[in-house]
């Protein structure tokens, strides 16, 4: 199946695609029932296989009805343990002709796969993302991507609102994809590993509409690890050539390195990755940070904390 296809050569008997989607999940099952609930409750017209893999943690009921044209599949991650063995786990499973990914502590909204759907038809793309809401204490804030994500952009910067919850793809693009990659320490990045892997291909188109509902919250397994944090980047930047060869977005990921050097409290680690930032790049503000947190000014906690408030990362 070409990334050309129609809907109509890609439609199953409701005249649709199929679509099945993964949901990782890990010790969470309240979160995990309203991700569920919210895939099984779309207004898509077709099929929808929600395939769950249970990673490090064992199997349970998801208390949330079947119906036509709605299967719910519950599965062991049978690959690398973490994130990335888990989704791989559930894609090599499945056969629908669109894959899609929701943490499971996310939620969709009601449209969001038909109107992906009917995107990634017109423009005969690969790939699909849409905005954001993100959730974070008392505040919501939306992110939505450009309508059009290429290669150079994310290069340049990460794109917040091209959040794994919001990925939409073609089965076939993973013959050149490849499935995600299982030996990023503690599948931290998998998902920007993916969007480069995928943008390389052909643009991603994005609904520009927030769609999915994000939620960082003291669950979130990534909010601190900061250890996983710099082993991941630093494996990232040897996977990838074209942000080693972009000044900016090296120093981008060299500034993410130092202030998680500088959370560890490894101050001469930190300002070394600080100054290999500056030098790529005098204004990258992760390095000043990094700095500020290496010298004791301010904690890193502090500054996540804030940064989250404003539904941005480090």
């Amino acid at each position: 199946m070409s990334a050309g296809q129609s809907g109509a050569e890609l439609a199953g008997r409701s005249g649709w695609p199929s679509v099945g989607v993964v949901v990782a999940t890990r010790d969470r099952p309240a979160l995990l029932e309203r991700a569920v609930a919210s895939i099984m409750g779309q207004s898509y017209p077709g099929d929808i296989d929600c395939t769950v893999v249970f990673d490090q943690s064992p199997p349970h009921a998801v208390a949330v009805p079947e119906s036509a044209g709605r299967r719910l599949r519950l599965m062991r991650n049978t690959r690398t343990p973490g994130l990335a063995g888990a989704r791989n786990t559930g894609m090599v499973a499945g056969s629908t002709a669109l894959i899609a990914f929701c943490d499971d502590d996310d939620a969709w909204d009601t449209d969001k796969l038909r109107l992906q759907i009917e995107l990634l038809t017109r423009e005969a793309a690969e790939f699909a993302s849409c905005g954001i809401r993100i959730n974070h204490a008392d505040r919501v804030v939306d992110r939505i991507p450009p309508p059009v994500v290429e290669l150079p952009q994310l290069v340049r910067e990460r794109v917040t609102g091209l959040h794994p919850s919001t990925f939409l793809f073609r089965r076939a693009a993973l013959e050149g994809m490849g499935l995600v990659d299982e030996q990023i320490p503690g599948s931290y990045g998998e998902d920007y590993d993916w969007l480069l892997r995928a943008a390389g291909r052909m643009p991603i188109v994005v609904v520009q509409q927030p769609l999915a509902e994000v939620y960082w919250h003291e669950q979130s397994f990534f909010a601190e690890r900061w250890e996983t944090v710099a082993a991941a980047l630093e494996y990232l930047l040897a996977q990838h050539p074209e942000l080693r060869a972009h000044p900016g977005g090296l120093a981008r990921i060299q500034g993410q390195i130092a202030f998680a050097q500088a959370a560890l409290a490894r101050r001469p680690a930190a300002c070394r990755a600080s100054w290999q930032a500056l030098r790529n790049n005098p204004l990258e503000r992760r390095a000043y940070l990094a700095l500020a947190v290496a010298s004791g000014a301010v904690s890193a906690t502090s500054i996540v904390h804030l940064a989250n408030r404003r539904g941005r990362g480090i």
